[in-house]
């Protein structure tokens, strides 16, 4: 729980500094985020918001979470298809995607996290992240299959 409050701090203090006003839909959005290990779609966001929130629109879950992502309160990470998924975890961390039922797994791996990256990469761009997306098929759906 002090995790989830420590987060719930730092949005705040995060949109405070950039003058965003704290509404009610991107409290729910960014607190509906904290509390999901499932690495949401802005579609499946807006599915699980649309109850609670009946005037809350798909356009806005997308600008919200874009605005979101600038700011660095969230990740977004690419998956097959061009659906992009999110998450409030943005502790340096990697993803295992599933290629059968489409889990995202989170995982750490500190040898790559540590590994400097060749020079000759400053003549490409500016580096913002270094992350992985592994992709296979989880043990669920490996046991599932041999059944």
């Amino acid at each position: 729980m002090a995790d989830h409050n420590q987060q719930i701090a730092h949005f705040e203090n995060i949109c405070r500094a950039h003058g965003l006003k704290m509404t009610h839909q991107r409290l729910e959005i960014f607190h509906t985020l904290v509390r999901s290990s499932e690495h949401p779609s802005a579609e499946t966001l807006y599915k699980m918001l649309e109850k609670k929130l009946p005037t809350l629109s798909l356009d806005t879950v997308y600008r919200t979470l874009a605005t979101f992502v600038e700011l660095g309160l969230v990740k977004r990470v690419e998956t097959p298809g061009s659906q992009a998924r999110f998450e409030a975890k943005i502790e340096q961390h990697h993803h295992f995607f599933c290629d059968q039922c489409g889990q995202l797994i989170d995982f750490t791996w500190h040898s790559f996290d540590e590994v400097q990256l060749p020079d000759s990469i400053e003549s490409i761009g500016t580096i913002r992240d270094k992350n992985v997306v592994i992709h296979g098929v989880c043990n669920h759906c490996q046991n599932s299959d041999s059944d």
